[in-house]
């Protein structure tokens, strides 16, 4: 059995899909960008502030859910620009303890949706 998961406190689905879903005790986690739920513009031109907020967004959906980020068990980071890695590691890393962070993988890629510069994903257990 699924559970839809949505909050006004993080961006709308921008196509057919939900911000998360509950498959049992696993939440998963659509991918979020630093898009502000609040104003609906994007957060751009600074890697660190895009990655704060895509961090806010997930933590909202997370907060809806019940979980918090040491919920977290696997995390996907996705850059446009792989020079980017030190700087959204950073923030990332604010997030967690590092000795009990989750999984994680950071690609780079061609783009992502809307043209940002980071897109960021989870999975989560009760």
């Amino acid at each position: 059995m699924k559970k839809i998961i949505s909050t006004s406190n993080a961006p709308a689905p921008i196509g057919p899909y939900n911000q998360a879903v509950f498959a049992g005790e696993t939440l998963y986690i659509s991918g979020q960008i630093p898009l502000n739920p609040k104003t609906g513009e994007l957060v751009s031109g600074d890697i660190a502030a895009e990655t704060k907020m895509v961090m806010q967004n997930l933590k909202a959906i997370l907060t809806e859910a019940g979980l918090t980020f040491e919920n977290v068990i696997k995390s996907s980071i996705f850059l446009s620009d792989m020079n980017s890695f030190a700087a959204v590691n950073e923030i990332y890393g604010t997030y967690f303890d590092e000795q009990t962070a989750p999984a994680r993988e950071t690609v780079e890629v061609a783009n992502l949706p809307k043209f940002v510069n980071v897109e960021i994903s989870m999975i989560a257990i009760k």
